[in-house]
């Protein structure tokens, strides 16, 4: 290894991938470094923590193939509205044609708003792009995960199990052995809905989806649970219901009521970042009881993707980061992915490997092994109670 604590090292890989980042970039980073920056996301264990989360970035192949030339850690592919055998959508009100995205400034930082619904094609089309995850994922060249938002019923009505059966099964088919991996989506725009106007309901949702979902295929799952209209004791108490999820993606998009559109930026991390420092200290991610976490919220630098990771979060999912104009961009070819990454991670003062550096001269990070560990992060965090 060479001298990996000179400020002028760090400074000179930023320059020189500028044009082009290393495929293996996080092979480069362990070796020149000493920094393992290996993460895990739903049980899986991937190269880092950076992935992309549902949306209309991650809808064709086209997109999954750029991002895995790329070398991102992991994709969530745009949400489906689940289905009964004769095409019956309880929440196809969600299933309709997105407006457009706009990328824009708010609260200092960079957002993207838009009035979110789901997969609007086929759901054939939709087994096609989850065939194409699956191999992806079985060959290792990228981490690729469906996402459903399936029936969530008012307090005093049943879950319309059709729908759960048709869609898992269909879905677990389609990727192929061994089990499926998926994330259920709980939207923003859900959030404006006034089906989660009460508490109870929501929570309801919360106990009773995951086993629902596991009555019908070999799942292993991810619940991306919502920032509610309430206060945030009552974020905590959502964790807690949904315990019985393998991975929770916290928290998704505030909602603005008034707009009526789903927003991201600093005010949305900001939120994320105080309730998960409410947490109780707990036991290990994976352990009974304790979900993974992976953190999503206004993440525009590496250092913020270390904020999440000292709350416990293993991996993060970062959408308006991706669709930044150019410019604002220091690489200056490459897909905006790679370019998001190449800042992500290489910036001199703001990237992942400053940050860890920072992070072992203050004595929050020690090397084991000689390497210092992205995942040891998270070893002491709070976790839900």
């Amino acid at each position: 290894m060479r001298n990996s604590d000179s400020p002028a090292l760090l400074s000179s890989d930023f320059e020189r991938f500028k044009r082009e980042l290393p495929r293996d970039f996080p092979a480069h980073v362990r070796e020149t470094y000493g920094i393992d920056l290996s993460a895990r996301y739903l049980g899986e264990t991937i190269p880092h923590p950076i992935g992309k989360g549902s949306g209309q970035l991650s809808l064709n192949e086209s997109q999954l193939e750029v991002d895995a030339q790329a070398g991102l850690g992991f994709v969530v592919l745009k949400t489906v509205i689940a289905q009964d055998s004769a095409g019956v959508q309880s929440m196809g009100a969600w299933a309709i044609h997105e407006a457009k995205m706009k990328v824009e400034r708010r609260g200092g930082g960079w957002t993207v708003t838009w009035k979110g619904r789901g997969w609007d094609r086929s759901f054939d089309e939709y087994l096609a792009l989850t065939r194409m995850a699956g191999d992806l994922t079985r060959a290792r060249h990228l981490l690729v995960v469906p996402s459903v938002k399936y029936h969530l019923p008012r307090l005093d009505e049943p879950f319309k199990d059709a729908e759960y059966a048709f869609t898992t099964r269909a879905l677990a088919a389609a990727w192929g052995e061994p089990l499926l991996l998926l994330e259920k989506d709980f939207s923003p725009t859900l959030a404006g809905d006034a089906l989660a106007g009460q508490q109870a309901q929501i929570l309801r949702w919360l106990r009773e989806v995951p086993t629902r979902i596991r009555a019908q295929a070999a799942v292993r799952l991810a619940m991306k649970i919502m920032n509610a209209r309430f206060d945030d004791a009552f974020q905590i108490e959502m964790m807690r219901a949904a315990a019985g999820a393998d991975a929770l993606v916290v928290f998704n998009r505030l909602f603005d009521p008034k707009q009526g559109v789903a927003y991201g930026g600093p005010e949305l991390s900001e939120r994320n970042l105080r309730v998960l420092d409410q947490l109780t200290p707990g036991g290990s991610p994976g352990s009974p009881g304790v979900p993974e976490l992976s953190g999503t919220g206004g993440i525009s630098s590496g250092r913020d993707i270390l904020e999440y990771a000292r709350r416990g979060c293993e991996s993060v999912q970062l959408h308006t980061f991706f669709q930044l104009p150019l410019e604002e961009y220091a690489a200056t070819d490459g897909s905006r992915t790679q370019r998001a990454m190449h800042q992500l991670v290489f910036h001199p003062t703001t990237g992942l490997i400053a940050g860890i550096r920072d992070l072992e001269t203050q004595g929050v990070l020690e090397r084991r092994g000689g390497e210092l560990r992205f995942l040891d992060l998270g070893a002491d965090a709070h976790r839900p109670g």
